[in-house]
């Protein structure tokens, strides 16, 4: 019975994300009706859903800590694609769109996926155990690029207004794609025992779980992982007028557009991080939502500076004063959190009080 259930899962997975891209290909630069938007929403949860499974598959076959770049990699690459292409289409409405998106996946990285796994993970041993070398690295990484980036832009005077200079932003740029590719390094080459999960034994012998997929499996995973993803993030882009329309609605200011989108994109990485939380695989939770973090500013900060060759108007990335408050004190907790290598249900629940204010002042600033 497991076989068979198994296998049903399987052609699931394989089926819903090929249904998602021809709704896609139905619905692409078309205005939807109500009933459209409904069937669009139900095509990307399963596409989401879809995304997870294969993901893991992919992880679970290059192993850990490499296993975890996969999934924040590839929703960040395609990540950059939607806010380019918003970019260009809006003007200069969306002169901050790339800053509202980049903070926001930073507050939910940092705050909601991070909060949300020490909280599972306290929930199923009283304790969340974790690296803290590993962690507490990311977490540097993580608050120095948010700073060179995100905060720097506010405070320069090179360029009236919270943006950089054109040298100040290719800078910013190679900065950011540098650390990143050193974190990468680190993590995968140099020191991979600080990024991977370590049960509670004597011995601290690290997890296993289950039998390598086959080659073949992992082949078609990644795939359909990349088809998956793609679709996502291009039913997001098909919905976000009814988005923009709604937020607009509702009196909502033009930021929460860009936490909108950050929010359904980074949704198959909070899936994944809960599932390995589950699984009593908090390291790989806290990898994927620190790393996730990281490489949106990471490529998304270069990806921006190459199109402002042909993007016409202004490019915000500094932050507001609210915005800087909250990524100050996200830093903060975080280090408190990450030092002891342990978290209870104290830790978990202040990081998502974090996330629920930023969610709550993204909508009343």
């Amino acid at each position: 019975m497991e076989v068979m259930i198994r296998a049903s899962t399987s052609r699931w997975t394989v089926f819903i994300p090929l249904l998602a891209a021809i709704a896609l290909a139905a619905t692409w630069g078309r205005s939807l009706p109500g009933i459209g938007v409904v069937v669009v929403g139900v095509a990307l949860v399963g596409a989401v859903l879809a995304a997870v499974h294969h993901a893991e598959i992919v992880a679970h076959r290059v192993g850990q800590p490499l296993g975890s770049l996969v999934l924040a990699i590839a929703v960040t690459v395609i990540e950059v694609g939607l806010i380019v292409t918003i970019m260009v289409s809006s003007g200069e409405k969306s002169a901050a769109l790339a800053r509202d998106t980049v903070f926001a996946a930073v507050m939910i990285t940092c705050n909601g996926i991070f909060g949300l796994a020490l909280l599972v993970g306290a929930v199923r041993r009283r304790v969340a155990v974790f690296n803290a070398e590993g962690t507490g690295a990311a977490l540097g990484t993580v608050a120095t690029l948010s700073t060179l980036s995100l905060v720097l832009p506010t405070f320069t005077t090179s360029k009236p207004g919270p943006e950089f200079s054109a040298a100040q932003l290719v800078f910013a740029a190679v900065a950011s794609l540098s650390l990143y590719a050193l974190f990468v390094m680190v993590q995968t080459v140099r020191h991979p025992d600080d990024f991977l999960p370590v049960e509670e034994s004597a011995d601290g012998a690290l997890a296993e779980h289950g039998e390598r997929p086959t080659v073949r499996a992992s082949l078609l995973s990644f795939a359909m992982m990349v088809v998956a993803l793609v679709t996502v993030v291009g039913l997001a882009k098909v919905v976000s007028p009814s988005i923009e329309s709604a937020v607009a609605s509702a009196g909502l200011p033009q930021s929460a557009v860009g936490v909108v989108i950050a929010l359904l994109v980074l949704l198959p990485e909070t899936l994944a991080a809960v599932r390995a939380a589950r699984r009593d695989q908090v390291q790989i939770s806290l990898n994927l939502a620190l790393g996730s973090a990281m490489a949106s500013i990471g490529l998304t900060i270069p990806a921006i500076a190459v199109a402002t060759i042909w993007l016409d108007g202004p490019l915000v990335l500094g932050l507001g004063a609210t915005q800087m408050v909250l990524l100050a004190l996200t830093v903060v907790v975080g280090v408190l959190t990450v030092v002891p290598g342990r978290a209870t249900l104290l830790q978990g629940g202040v990081h998502m009080g974090l996330f629920s204010a930023f969610v709550f002042l993204a909508a009343s600033p």
